[in-house]
């Protein structure tokens, strides 16, 4: 469904060139995580698979067609929840009424789902908000616009920890076959257990492009205590419990969860490859 392919990409004034001949594919029913460290371009390249910036060369496609062109029936599909916005002065309803018409799949049904989800009220007005309570609000309509490519941009910012709760029971309950939904973060603890697939971005190149599932059946996360044998140890963190550890996944093996901070780090310091 989204094909970027071959872009470089330079912000006008600036030597530094955030990709050169980049390219990824993504795919419909997946979640991907989007993660990298500061400066390296994950924003940037949200806003390129929309449309919103143009590559020097190469190019981003949705479908086939061409982000940058904007056409109507390519944004109709597209959702982007950047990490600062405002919302206008008027009632939710309003705001419900003026952008509705814009995408042919919209549900109220579903905004009211998710509305409850964050514990808000169906109807409200959003000058009256905070900051956390827009947030909520914005990314209940980006669900309910029914698009098949959703992106967000570090989603959980300013939200409190039982809103990080909600935010992913919102989303699980509304992801369907057909959507892909990228999600930009730093916050990584909050969002592990939604995600397929993990891009880890560096510098104009992926560190790591692989399948939550992939990454389980190969290595183990786990914690051992201090002193314990680390023959067997791909990368070590000292925690609270002793030591967070990476090993190989034993062929038999149960299956441990994704300690997605421990991997990113292991990556990045080029002690796992994936």
């Amino acid at each position: 469904m989204i094909d970027v392919k071959n872009i470089s990409f330079t912000y006008a004034g600036s030597h530094e060139r955030i990709f050169d001949n980049f390219s990824l594919q993504l795919e419909a029913n997946n979640i991907y995580g989007l993660l990298g460290k500061n400066g390296t371009g994950k924003s940037t390249l949200l806003y390129l698979i929309a449309g919103l910036l143009r590559p020097q060369s190469g190019c981003v496609e949705i479908d086939g067609v061409n982000s940058f062109s904007r056409r109507p029936e390519t944004l109709e599909e597209l959702f982007l929840v950047p990490e600062e916005f405002d919302l206008p002065s008027m009632s939710l309803d309003e705001y419900v009424r003026i952008y509705q018409p814009f995408y042919p799949r919209f549900s109220r049904e579903v905004l009211d789902s998710c509305l409850r989800d964050f514990e808000l009220p169906t109807s409200l007005n959003l000058q009256e908000l905070s900051m956390g309570q827009k947030k909520k609000v914005f990314m209940s309509f980006a669900l309910a616009a029914g698009t098949r490519l959703m992106m967000m941009d570090e989603p959980t910012n300013g939200l409190d920890i039982p809103s990080k709760m909600q935010f992913r029971r919102a989303v699980a309950n509304n992801m369907s076959d057909d959507r892909i939904l990228i999600i930009s973060t730093h916050q990584v603890h909050d969002v592990e257990s939604l995600l397929d697939h993990i891009l880890l971005l560096s510098r104009s190149r992926m560190l790591l492009n692989a399948s939550v599932s992939d990454i389980c059946q190969r290595y183990s996360f786990e914690y051992r205590p201090s002193g314990s044998p680390t023959d067997d140890v791909l990368y070590s963190e000292p925690s609270v419990q002793g030591n967070a550890v990476i090993t190989r996944h034993e062929a038999g093996a149960t299956e441990t969860p994704l300690n997605l901070e421990l991997l990113f780090n292991a990556v990045t310091q080029g002690k796992v490859n994936i």
